[in-house]
């Protein structure tokens, strides 16, 4: 069992790339301030990734200490879209999308946060009321050199590039957000520093002592890029079992140690143990499947990540149908048919093109014929994953 300290020790120091400002941090942590914690999140995709999550682990260590954890859903923000981690404008989202993406979010953060527990607030409240004259009145506190002077946003005007007078207001949005909520310490990835930055000095202007400020490191995603749902490289909170614990096992070995650090809860000289492993010459496949369970431990349980494993050994590494496989009745007979009907594509160009690049089993055979008609009860494979029964109706 973990002290006090020893817990703010590693909230401190674990997955860490600023601190503003650690000392004075500290000793409100263990002084048992109850610090009112902010974390924002845009929902910009209806998934929550393993890369958002790193913040969330910090901020579940936060509550189990006492802290009021302040979860701001960015609605409003959603639409303007941050530019903070882009190499290029990000276009601008319409309300029904973000509506839709945020459905579920609330569902997947309690897979970390204890809900009941947290303050939950959309920033549309506050942002969609605020007039001309009070945005003049924050602008007045922030350059343009100040934003163009960031990495990304310099490269992009050396290059010629577009950068709109929108992504200039989006770290006033997000910097307001802390002064609505007055928040103590705001968490976010590394690439906000701006952003947080700005709220302390928004903060300052309303009166309010400004907040400390927690980023973390990024986390890379299953093709060594930083995760990011733009890219489709993600491990999402709500992936199913087979499907988190497979997309782990499909990382790069050099990623082992980073994800043990990054993407579970597991003491650091655990962590230490299983690097001196690794680099004795165990497989680093069997460390690998010992990290699969464990993060898909956090979010399913140990019978969910159990299900991963099982799933895995059998069908990916043994590469045989699972036991339990969804019937999937319909009147259509030629695969390309029944593959759109079923939702294993989205549609029938999508089917040939699976088709033409091997992606399509039936019982176990490729199949190359777009005409082919399956025979009820043979099982339809697409990619290593998705199976289904066939069945005429």
């Amino acid at each position: 069992m973990l002290t006090r300290e020893e817990i703010i020790n590693d909230i401190l120091t674990r997955s860490i790339d600023q601190i503003v400002d650690k000392d004075r941090l500290k000793k409100r942590l263990l002084a048992g301030e109850k610090l009112r914690v902010k974390l924002g999140i845009d929902p910009t995709s209806p998934n929550i990734h393993l890369g958002r999550a790193v913040p969330l682990l910090k901020l579940k260590k936060l509550q189990e200490l006492g802290c009021q954890i302040v979860l701001v859903i960015g609605d409003f923000t959603g639409t303007i879209g941050d530019t903070s981690d882009k190499d290029a404008e990000r276009p601008m989202l319409s309300k029904e999308v973000v509506k839709k993406n945020l459905k579920t979010y609330i569902e997947q953060l309690s897979k970390l946060i204890n809900i009941k527990k947290a303050e939950i607030k959309y920033n549309s409240e506050w942002l969609k009321k605020l007039t001309y004259w009070e945005i003049g009145e924050q602008a007045d506190l922030f350059s343009i050199n100040e934003f163009t002077s960031r990495t990304n946003i310099k490269t992009r005007l050396d290059k010629g590039s577009r950068v709109s007078l929108r992504e200039l207001l989006y770290p006033m949005m997000q910097g307001y957000d802390s002064v609505m909520i007055k928040a103590d310490l705001e968490l976010g990835g590394a690439d906000q520093w701006f952003n947080l930055l700005a709220g302390r000095t928004l903060q300052k202007h309303y009166g309010q002592e400004p907040q400390d400020i927690l980023t973390n490191v990024l986390l890379e995603g299953t093709d060594g890029r930083k995760m990011s749902s733009s890219w489709g490289n993600t491990i999402n909170l709500f992936d199913e079992p087979k499907d988190m614990y497979g997309k782990v096992m499909s990382l790069g070995d050099d990623l082992i140690i980073t994800y043990f650090t990054h993407a579970t809860d597991l003491p650091i000289e655990q962590i230490a143990e299983i690097k001196r492993e690794l680099d004795s010459g165990v497989n680093p496949r069997n460390i690998k499947a010992q990290l699969a369970f464990e993060i898909t431990k956090i979010y399913w349980g140990e019978t969910g990540a159990q299900e991963g494993q099982d799933f895995f050994n059998t069908v990916i590494s043994g590469k045989q149908a699972p036991d339990e496989i969804d019937e999937f009745k319909t009147t259509a007979t030629d695969i390309i048919d029944i593959l759109v009907e079923s939702k294993l594509v989205a549609s029938k160009s999508d089917a040939r093109r699976l088709i033409e690049g091997n992606g399509i089993k039936i019982d176990g055979e490729v199949i190359k014929d777009f005409d082919f008609k399956p025979q009820s009860g043979s099982v339809i494979q697409k990619g290593k994953r998705q199976f289904i029964k066939y069945i005429v109706k």
